[in-house]
């Protein structure tokens, strides 16, 4: 993952990447160096251009999470369901 990050570095900097710059970038950053993912990753953008991957992950939906306040809700809601009701008494048990 942190390959696909100084990937993305180098090209917002316009620089060239090579499998040494990425290399480079990691080693700076106190990274992990993983080099057969960086040889794959590499590999991967000589077939297609990293701003055509930038615009079609950007096209993509993200679902958000429910926030706190959402999941309080819900879990009322919830309780509530579970929560038997009290049902009035009828007919001549209402006289008591």
């Amino acid at each position: 993952m942190e390959s696909i990050y100084a990937a993305l570095l180098l090209h917002k900097a316009g620089g060239k990447i090579t499998e040494a710059n990425v290399e480079k970038v990691l080693t700076a950053a106190g990274a992990k160096v993983d080099k057969t993912e960086i040889t794959k990753l590499i590999s991967g953008l000589k077939s297609t251009k990293i701003e055509d991957i930038i615009k079609s992950a950007s096209a993509i939906p993200v679902a958000t999470a429910p926030t706190g306040a959402v999941k309080e809700k819900k879990k009322e809601e919830e309780k509530k369901k579970e929560e038997p009701e009290e049902e009035e008494p009828t007919g001549i048990g209402s006289l008591f």
